[in-house]
């Protein structure tokens, strides 16, 4: 098959995130099948972005990234969620929607795969897949517009927010298949208008080859072993966050559990970066928490090298309504396949970490819980919480490789293969 995926914000282990469509795509080329990813030459996730007639705004560029053919659409740089980002969405939209006609000639696609988290570019897809009697492929990433409802603030009457409601009921209406992300949106995509025989889940994972002893990196900060070789010394129990500094995960609730826990042997290690990083420094500073540590992002092949210093591994989010539909951390399966005991201060409709017990989970935006739930594993020997770090490796190698789950979602786009397996 001939699979083009659009995502606004694909990356690459050069690029950064996100990687979800770089790694399923790795999987359908090892299948024989050729997959083309559009992407906007601009991305606030990304950590690099993609040059285009050297520089990084430009003329549409194709770039080969490991058998992968992307196509990068120039457009205008912003920062936020303003106007700025508005203005990059139709940016890339019109770009590809021009592009249109030299894709059907050129690519001539099989499978079409709407997914750039915000639900407008189901148009553009839909355009193609009509050209070419293509299968349409609706992703969903987070839930628009019902994100910026509930977790922006931004009225249901704002006009942008009734544009991504006319595109997410035209999805619905119109595509052949829904692949979420997310485990339980049933009810809330029925209410749309989806027949939920077209619904598939296809949850986020973990790529193997990057748990391969001669794939993996060793730690580049010699700041961070440093430290944490002296905590560990000095007897104490590490518990580790690595990732983004973001609102989303609440980390400025575990500072306040750290300070509920400054008289106990617990340290903090924080890895990372985010627009919440100088308010967490600041706060960590007020509240004089000598055991908390900053350290900044360490590239992705250095991921396991860095989770294996950490004795619990720490993920929080915000009490939020809208994880009632779940949700697909990258970060806890990392952590579960390093075969860390998780600290899980999520309120989802989902939880990995009890399902698979490797860890303990405790409310989300509560310190004392977390400090709790702290003191739980505290108590555990080593090889108490080794045990329950091997569960979760088990648990993840079983059910979230991107090698099976690239298998589950060819099979959404050719159901012929569905059809012979069912």
């Amino acid at each position: 098959m001939n699979i083009l995926y659009i995502d606004h914000y694909v990356g690459s282990p050069d690029y950064g995130m996100e990687f979800r469509p770089y790694h399923m795509a790795l999987e359908w080329i090892k299948k024989g099948h050729r997959v083309q990813i559009l992407g906007a030459a601009y991305s606030h996730v990304r950590a690099r972005q993609p040059e285009v007639d050297g520089r990084p705004i430009g003329r549409r560029t194709a770039e080969n990234i490991d058998g992968i053919e992307y196509v990068w659409y120039p457009t205008p740089v912003y920062q936020g969620n303003g106007l700025g980002r508005v203005l990059n969405i139709f940016a890339f939209l019109a770009r590809v929607f021009l592009d249109a006609g030299r894709l059907v000639r050129a690519f001539r696609p099989d499978a079409v795969i709407a997914s750039s988290t915000y639900p407008m570019d189901i148009w553009v897809a839909r355009y193609i897949a009509r050209k070419t009697s293509a299968r349409l492929i609706y992703e969903i990433h987070d839930l628009w517009p019902l994100s910026p409802i509930e977790l922006g603030g931004m009225s249901p009457k704002h006009p942008f927010i009734r544009l991504c409601q006319k595109a997410e009921d035209d999805a619905y209406r119109d595509v052949d298949a829904v692949v979420s992300i997310l485990p339980n949106v049933q009810q809330h995509v029925a209410e749309h208008g989806l027949d939920l025989r077209k619904l598939f889940a296809v949850p986020n994972g973990v790529v193997m080859e990057d748990w391969r002893e001669d794939k993996q990196q060793p730690l580049g900060d010699a700041g961070i072993t440093t430290c944490i070789g002296q905590l560990k010394a000095e007897g104490k129990l590490v518990v580790g966050y690595a990732g983004a500094h973001g609102v989303p995960n609440a980390l400025s609730v575990l500072l306040q559990a750290a300070k509920l826990l400054e008289r106990e042997r617990v340290a903090f290690v924080l890895v990372g970066n985010g627009l919440e990083k100088e308010n967490l420094l600041q706060q960590s500073e007020m509240l004089r928490l000598d055991s908390v540590h900053f350290f900044d992002p360490v590239p992705k092949p250095q991921i396991p090298a860095l989770l294996s210093w950490f004795d619990v591994a720490y993920i929080g989010l915000q009490d939020q309504a809208l994880f009632r539909f779940g949700i697909s951390p990258n970060k806890l399966a990392d952590y579960m396949m390093s075969g860390k005991v998780v600290l899980f201060a999520c309120n989802a409709a989902n939880d990995w970490v009890t399902e698979s017990g490797c860890g303990t989970a405790v409310q989300a935006e509560d310190p004392e819980a977390i400090a709790d739930g702290i003191r739980q594993l505290q108590q555990l020997t080593p090889a108490e919480r080794a045990e329950m770090g091997k569960r979760g490796k088990e648990f993840i190698m079983n059910n979230f490789t991107y090698e099976r789950l690239a298998e589950r979602f060819l099979e959404v786009m050719n159901p012929e293969v569905r059809e012979r397996r069912t």
